[in-house]
């Protein structure tokens, strides 16, 4: 499902859905759209793919810290340092945060999807630093979605946001290549983002930006060896990958400057 309003993007999901669901989840998804806390849409579409059941991966989800911070500068500083733990340069760490927080696009807007970076030169590889590199077809598996919120509900991590991020994340470290993702939204009113890494999991922090600040985006650090660009790209968005168990959950860590 994609919502826009006035040109511009307003919301997105997707599922991984059995035949028979489809109606119902058709129907919540537009419901979501129509009911998005800033604006009612121009246009809402739901598109539905044919998925080859043979050709699906089987994952687990990364595990879950979650940071509480005082502060978006606080968290811009966290999220630097857990991309340089996970081995993005220091430089390219910098650079990366100032070009995410200022509008990557090349109207200085926010890109409709991500920016694709080398981890030490900071080289953009994107083929088009306008769409960027979309992530696509992954969820968690239909008999385990319910358990799974579950879980969450009791650890104060219930909104879809969340769930929808951790999936995201879980198929970006799946990905040939991947060192780390930093990503916080565009939406005005959500200032919670998150670095992942294969090392670390999914590690939220509560603050990356001001409230009412419509920047946001999500950045892919690659190792460009052995990575072949059609190879990342094709997997980030042809590839159907579900999700099985439950994540570790870490003990909340406190940051402070």
């Amino acid at each position: 499902m994609r919502a826009t309003c006035c040109g511009r993007h307003l919301s997105g999901a997707e599922r991984i859905s059995r035949v028979e669901d489809i109606p119902a989840l058709t129907a919540a998804l537009t419901e979501r759209a129509m009911s998005h806390s800033a604006r009612i849409p121009d246009e809402v579409h739901c598109t539905v793919e044919r998925l080859d059941a043979s050709e699906i991966l089987h994952a687990e989800l990364p595990d879950i810290t979650t940071w509480d911070v005082p502060a978006w500068q606080a968290g811009r500083e966290l999220a630097g340092r857990l991309l340089k733990n996970a081995g993005v340069a220091a430089h390219v760490v910098s650079r990366s945060l100032a070009c995410l927080a200022e509008g990557p696009a090349p109207d200085g807007g926010v890109m409709r999807g991500a920016m694709v970076v080398d981890r030490l030169s900071g080289e953009r590889l994107e083929p088009d630093n306008r769409r960027g590199v979309r992530v696509s077809r992954m969820d968690v598996a239909p008999d385990e979605r319910v358990a799974l919120r579950n879980l969450l509900d009791k650890v104060g991590l219930g909104h879809h946001r969340v769930l929808e991020a951790l999936v995201l994340a879980g198929k970006v470290l799946k990905a040939p290549g991947i060192v780390a993702e930093l990503c916080w939204s565009d939406a005005p009113d959500y200032v919670t983002g998150y670095v992942a890494s294969p090392i670390e999991g999914y590690q939220r922090i509560t603050r990356l930006k001001e409230t009412g600040d419509p920047m946001g985006g999500r950045i892919f650090f690659i190792d460009r060896r052995n990575w072949d660009r059609d190879e990342f790209i094709a997997f980030l968005e042809q590839r159907g990958v579900l999700f099985h168990g439950k994540p570790g959950i870490n003990p909340t860590r406190t940051w402070r400057v």
